[in-house]
């Protein structure tokens, strides 16, 4: 049987040829996560501070055509050493309160063989529906942007 959960989530997952710490510092490194990103959505970082545990802020340029540039602020809510990162993404709101969109983009990672099986959860279950109408509809995407974004950790893991 499948929950409300499972329907309101992607996941994908892909062996890469690299060790689970090589995994974690470049998802740790907001300096690269564009790499970690099929397209040009996602661009620079606004502060290259590695992300070193909950509650920690990191920003990044953004852009789609449908809306621009624009800035998203992610929060750090998992940071599991070389195991398990996640974040939500938000925006300041007026009072300067990070107002987030109630999706996660989670990582997990493990060792496997040489290399480290990397699940990648895309879960939109907390977000409101006003948000999900604002953005048109859940998921702004389909699971193959999860399997793309997977071969671009690889390649970037390569670099």
């Amino acid at each position: 049987m499948t929950t409300p959960s499972q329907q309101e989530r992607l996941v994908a997952e892909r062996l890469v040829g690299a060790s689970p710490a090589q995994v974690f510092a470049l998802l740790t490194d907001p300096a690269r996560h564009q790499e970690t990103e099929p397209g040009e959505w996602v661009r620079d970082a606004l502060d290259t501070t590695p992300v070193t545990g909950v509650g920690q802020v990191f920003g990044m340029n953004m852009y789609l055509d449908s809306f621009g540039d624009y800035v998203m602020h992610n929060e750090v809510t998992v940071f599991e050493q070389d195991r398990a990162l996640a974040w939500v993404p938000g925006q300041y709101d007026e009072e300067g309160r990070l107002d987030t969109g109630g999706w996660v983009w989670r990582y997990d990672l493990a060792a496997e063989g040489d290399g480290t099986r990397v699940r990648l959860t895309y879960d939109w279950s907390g977000t409101p529906q006003a948000v999900r109408d604002e953005i048109g509809g859940m998921p702004p995407f389909g699971v193959d942007f999860l399997h793309q974004s997977l071969e671009s950790l690889e390649t970037a893991l390569g670099r």
